[in-house]
């Protein structure tokens, strides 16, 4: 029976300690540099997300807001100039507002489009004037306000803007998001009219 139980075992080896210490040390080092690619994706992807909050910041610093009504002025039938007035959203960066006179279009950062039922123009002639505390430059910054006008009769509009009608101005800064002024005009025009 011996002999039996010998010749069923033959030729078999056993596992040896250095064996098993190799097969764990494969398994750590595996572990290890899995858990390096998870932590390291980990931060990248939280860096990441962190310089993206960082810039809306940034954006939101830079944002200009409408401060007060939106003015029409008339003469006859038609609308001739819209005015407005902007600030900064919240204390950030200041907001060039080199105007465009018309001639200087390649010179200007903030662009202003206007939008009615029969046209869009993109970057249009306007032009700003500040009002209360003010350095004297073109840089919107805190506690400045500027009004912007915005000359209809310069601007090339197929047909002028009358009683009734829908027109929508854009102000694009350089760094921020977009300001869309969208009004109505009254049903007869008059010479000085508060679009609420």
């Amino acid at each position: 029976m011996t002999k039996l139980m010998k010749a069923m075992h033959r030729g078999e080896k056993g596992m040896t300690g250095l064996e098993t210490a190799i097969i764990l040390i494969a398994f750590v080092t595996v572990a290890a540099v899995f858990g390096y690619a998870v932590l390291s994706a980990g931060l990248f992807s939280a860096e990441r997300g962190k310089e993206t909050i960082y810039a809306g910041l940034n954006e939101a610093k830079s944002n200009m807001e409408l401060s007060g009504s939106v003015i029409a002025k008339g003469s006859g039938d038609n609308v001739t100039h819209i005015l407005f007035t902007v600030k900064n959203a919240i204390a950030g960066n200041a907001i060039d507002m080199t105007p465009n006179s018309g001639g200087t279009a390649g010179q200007n950062k903030t662009v202003i489009s206007v939008t009615t039922k029969n046209d869009y123009l993109n970057n249009v002639a306007w032009s700003f004037a500040a009002i209360g505390d003010d350095n004297g430059n073109n840089l919107l910054e805190t506690g400045e306000q500027f009004v912007v006008t915005v000359d209809l009769t310069a601007i090339g509009l197929s047909q002028p803007l009358q009683a009734n009608d829908t027109f929508s101005l854009q102000v694009k800064p350089s760094l921020g998001s977009t300001i869309t002024i969208q009004r109505q005009l009254p049903p007869a025009i008059e010479s000085v009219m508060d679009l609420h």
